[in-house]
Parts: structure tokens; C-alpha cells; sequence
């Protein structure tokens, strides 16, 4: 079974959402910690929470919220944005995150990623590898690299990355389906990877497919945010393939 991941996006406390990461189409949507509860109370055990005024500030802002969070629900988190120092790590992990998503740290400090990897383990850090036309962005997706997605994920599997997640910033918050063929591509080139798609999902055919690809993990957004997909029809599909 595929595992659904709802995202959590954080702006000054809050849970928003963004459209191809643009920080001026943005819709925020409440409490996240309510959001979590609620994720929570419908058979959903896994939480990709992003702190985006980390991703600007450059270091862990929303690290209150994580602590909430974990806190007051059973949820694994894996926690990304911001992430730049040993300390920033820390902090993440001392706040109750069970992983962390390491994406711009990992194209320019390669060494300290890699301190990250050999210390924690590789159930523990996770590969953010963000795409834009088949080429590599960092920097919450404002700075465009020449590194081909391919490439990276091979480079950094074969030093010991185990877990991934990969995310189209053309979909991202467009509800218009995932980059199936690039997924698909990955997870053959990459069998033991455990890979999570992001970006674009609209509904829960989407998911099926990812699924049918053999694509371990799916990050969902504002496909439940806008009710595309609903709470309960996540809650039926977790009972019905557990």
C-alpha cells in the first residue's frame, strides 16, 4: 500500500498553502495543529510538515508548532524548511520530528548533509529533491540549479540516502496530477529507494496510480485542503488496504 502523507505548510504559525511555491498566491487555512488532530483522528500516522519562513530566514522558525504537534498527537513527522546547521537539526529532532527533509543543504553543503546522514541514519534523514523542468531548485524553488534530477538521486543514493522526496514545482498546488513518467523513471532506476511524490495530486485516482508505479509514498496537500480528496475517503482506503 502506498502511504498518504499529508503536508503541513507553515507561515508565521500558521497552516497555508502555496502555488508553485510562490509566496504571493498563498491561502492559509487555520490552526495546524487542529489540522493534524484531524488527520490523526482519521487513520493518518504520517506528517510532512514545512516551516516556509524557515525556507526565507535561512534557520528553524516554526519549531513551536512542530512541538505542539508532536506533543499532542501520535503523528511521525518528518520536518523540513530551513534546515542549514547541525543546530537547526537539533532543534527539529529535540522538538519531536521522527525525520528530517534535507533539500537546499544537500546541494550546497553536501558535507554537512552528509555528517547529518552518517550521525542520524538514513531512516532518519530524508533527500528533498525539488525539480523544475527536470533540473534541481533550492531556496524554497527561487534559485534554479544545472543538476539533473536523475543524477542527484542516483549520486546521493548510492551514498547511503534511503528515503526521498520528490516534488514538481510546476504541479505543486496545481491539482492538475503528478509527474507520473518522472516518478516511474526514478523508482526503476532506484528500486530500494523509498520514494515519495509530491506535487499536482488531485484526487485519489492519482494516488492509485502512483501506487500502481510502485511509488512508496505520496505527499498530499491541497487536493485535502480544498476537499478533492476527502478525510474519510483517506480513512476508507487506510482501513480497506491495512
Amino acid at each position: 500500500m502506498i502511504q498518504i502523507i499529508p503536508a503541513i505548510d507553515l507561515i508565521e504559525g500558521k497552516c497555508v498553502r502555496l502555488t508553485q511555491g510562490d509566496f504571493q498566491r498563498k491561502k492559509v487555512y487555520g490552526d495546524p495543529l487542529e489540522m493534524a488532530k484531524q488527520f490523526e483522528d482519521h487513520g493518518i500516522d504520517r506528517l510532512h510538515l514545512v516551516d516556509l519562513d524557515g525556507t526565507r530566514e535561512k534557520r528553524v522558525i516554526n519549531h513551536r508548532v512542530l512541538e505542539q504537534i508532536a506533543s499532542r498527537t501520535s503523528l511521525v513527522i518528518d520536518a523540513g524548511g530551513g534546515l542549514r546547521t547541525d543546530e537547526d537539526v537539533h532543534v527539529v529532532f529535540e522538538s519531536g520530528a521522527h525525520m528530517v527533509t534535507g533539500g537546499s543543504i544537500a546541494v550546497k553543503d553536501r558535507p554537512t548533509f552528509m555528517g547529518w546522514l552518517k550521525q542520524y541514519g538514513p531512516e532518519r534523514i530524508i533527500l528533498g529533491a525539488d525539480f523544475k523542468a527536470g533540473k534541481i531548485s533550492v531556496s524554497g524553488w527561487h534559485e534554479k540549479t544545472s543538476l539533473d534530477l536523475m543524477e542527484f538521486i542516483a549520486d546521493y543514493s548510492e551514498h547511503g540516502i534511503k528515503k526521498a522526496i520528490c516534488t514538481d514545482i510546476e504541479k505543486d498546488g496545481m491539482l492538475e496530477g503528478p509527474s507520473m513518467d518522472t516518478y516511474t523513471r526514478i523508482k526503476q532506476e532506484q528500486q530500494s529507494l523509498f520514494l515519495m511524490a509530491s506535487g499536482g495530486i488531485s484526487n485519489m485516482k492519482d494516488i492509485e496510480l502512483l501506487e500502481e508505479a510502485g511509488i512508496d509514498g505520496v505527499i498530499v496537500g491541497k487536493a485535502i485542503y480544498e476537499n478533492k480528496i476527502s478525510l474519510k475517503t483517506v480513512e476508507s482506503y487506510i482501513l480497506k488496504n491495512s
